[in-house]
């Protein structure tokens, strides 16, 4: 079914465009009978992915490379979680979004018209439930950095398993209740509830925003605020000196970042709660606030891989780290595979070794060629100074200077005892 039905039922009668604004739709489905929003929407949520995309693979990389190289922290694994989150909101349900307001009919099918609403709202909520914990990680880390190092891997990484289970349970009631429905002639996605569940879905209404919105970031607010405290005390150690400004801007940075989540996703919790408790014959929200609502909560997942690019300059050193990485592996590997060739010092059979070709036993200190050591009876070779080596080279090199000592035979002892360490 293409647009035209649906352009024709809101061109029969004013009282249809009324039966739709009384309709709970889900899964990101919003008709509208103007054609400037089925492409404005679409276009805008397709260039906040792009962006969005670019953002967080480079971030994911960073903090994939830096576990590479050191031991993992809790507060890099909470804030790839967050990546994580972004990231899939942007491949997922963006495109189910854009594709919802560019036909403005639902031909999606009945399971995503089902797992739409919930896999956005368990994302949205593991990201609220993040910011709390990083925010009370952060002041931990100020308190007592030392505390941060010993907490063990696998403990780091189940706290994000723990916030996903959690987020994807609490939206659970949008997923029972959203279904396909065919209303005037087109098909649409709805939120169908039955009576019997009325009083359940009124009270998830009120209680789901205060869950996964104002209780996480009162708690982000409440330890980011004991954590700036922690970073205002002035320390005499140069090492409590080097955390305590780590620690600050881990926590400008991740305030920052909260606080923009926050501002963006506003406005698209009060479109929620407004769809939720429409009273009949009350003011509906208008199409442009919803729309432009869910443009706004996806472009979080924009703005905040750039806060993080642009405010820390770990993330900084890091990505210029794993560019440079990027660039050199090739060819560093190419050449190690030329240099092995031309590094192969073994002599050639019959053929003396230089004096340069020496092995030498660190534990027996012992030194000399392989040839060389052939030649000795077992005796222990003391390995010899530079500074002395190159004192006996100018003694003969220079052999006339030994007929102007003016006490030879003094120095004739200690030469011939020289002769022989040298045999």
């Amino acid at each position: 079914m293409g647009k035209a039905p649906l352009e024709a039922v809101f061109a029969d009668s004013s009282d249809m465009n009324e039966s739709f604004a009384h309709l709970h739709f889900a899964g990101g489905y919003l008709p509208s009978d103007s054609k400037d929003w089925r492409t404005i929407i679409p276009s805008l949520l397709m260039a906040v992915c792009l962006v969005g995309l670019l953002g967080n693979l480079c971030v994911i990389g960073i903090l994939l490379h830096g576990v590479w190289k050191r031991k993992p922290s809790t507060i890099h694994s909470l804030i790839l979680n967050l990546s994580l989150a972004d990231i899939s909101l942007l491949l997922f349900s963006a495109p189910v979004r854009a594709t919802a307001y560019a036909r403005g009919v639902w031909d999606l099918g009945w399971f995503v018209c089902k797992s739409s609403d919930w896999f956005l709202h368990a994302c949205m909520a593991a990201k609220s439930l993040t910011f709390a914990v990083v925010a009370r990680a952060c002041f931990m880390y100020a308190r007592d950095p030392a505390k941060q190092v010993s907490i063990r891997s696998c403990t780091i990484w189940s706290v994000p398993v723990a916030i996903w289970v959690v987020a994807s349970l609490l939206p659970l009631p949008e997923c029972f209740f959203s279904t396909t429905r065919r209303h005037a002639g087109v098909e649409m996605c709805l939120m169908d509830v039955p009576a019997v569940a009325e009083e359940f879905m009124s009270m998830f209404g009120k209680l789901y925003p205060l869950l996964v919105f104002c209780l996480p970031l009162l708690l982000t607010g409440f330890y980011f605020w004991r954590a700036y405290g922690q970073c205002r005390k002035r320390y005499t150690k140069t090492q409590n000196l080097r955390h305590q400004m780590r620690s600050k801007q881990l926590t400008v940075m991740l305030l920052s970042a909260a606080v923009t989540s926050a501002l963006l996703g506003l406005p698209e919790w009060v479109a929620w709660l407004w769809l939720w408790h429409l009273k009949a014959g009350g003011p509906t929200p208008p199409q442009g606030f919803i729309a432009l609502s869910q443009v706004l909560m996806f472009s979080i997942s924009t703005a905040n891989p750039l806060i993080f690019l642009v405010m820390s300059e770990e993330f900084k050193a890091g990505l210029k780290g794993l560019w440079k990485w990027m660039i050199t592996r090739k060819p560093a590997v190419t050449s190690e595979a030329q240099e092995v060739p031309a590094g192969n010092t073994d002599p050639l059979p019959g053929r003396a070794p230089s004096p340069e070709t020496q092995t030498c036993i660190p534990d027996t200190g012992r030194c000399g060629s392989a040839d060389s050591s052939k030649e000795k009876t077992g005796k222990v070779v003391v390995p010899t100074l530079p500074d002395v080596e190159q004192f006996w080279h100018e003694r003969d090199a220079v052999p006339l200077a030994q007929d102007n000592d003016p006490v030879p035979w003094e120095h004739e002892g200690q030469e011939t005892e020289g002769c022989n360490e040298q045999t």
